[in-house]
């Protein structure tokens, strides 16, 4: 796992923006901060995140929609449903609007860490799927070419 991952923090609480930082970047992170769904989205055009925690409520933009909108501009960051209006619905919904995972506020510092290097593990995984797959499909059609000529 990568102790350099870049991390996005997405709250409209500044002490609870500050005090994730704090913790991420004790654990050697590289941590960005927005307040708003607007902000973030403009942050993930000018960066590229391993990791998004993103507050569930936020005051311009429902969290689960910045889901999509995420999704779409940055497929690969693993994006984290962090509320502290924690319900079953809820919870389905960031699930079925693609969260990789979701922790309730207040958000206990040992779940964070754990949720973190577990979601960086999976997006190290799923990048050694696709290389193998690629590598794959190269060497298919290398041979497919070869047997042409």
């Amino acid at each position: 796992m990568d102790k350099n991952a870049k991390v996005l923090i997405v709250d409209d609480d500044e002490n609870i923006r500050n005090t994730m930082k704090t913790i991420l970047e004790d654990e050697g992170y590289i941590v960005d901060l927005a307040a708003t769904g607007s902000e973030a989205i403009q942050k993930t055009q000018e960066t590229a995140y391993n990791i998004a925690l993103l507050d569930i409520r936020l005051p311009d933009i429902e969290g689960v929609e910045l889901l999509k909108l995420m999704k779409d501009a940055t497929p690969r960051t693993r994006k984290i449903m962090v509320t502290g209006y924690p319900s079953m619905q809820n919870a389905i919904i960031a699930l079925n609007k693609n969260a990789d995972a979701y922790l309730i506020k207040p958000v206990n510092v040992e779940k964070l860490l754990n949720t973190v290097k577990e979601q960086l593990k999976l997006q190290e995984e799923e990048r050694k799927f696709s290389e193998q797959k690629v590598a794959e499909f190269i060497e298919t059609r290398v041979k497919e070419l070869s047997a042409k000529f």
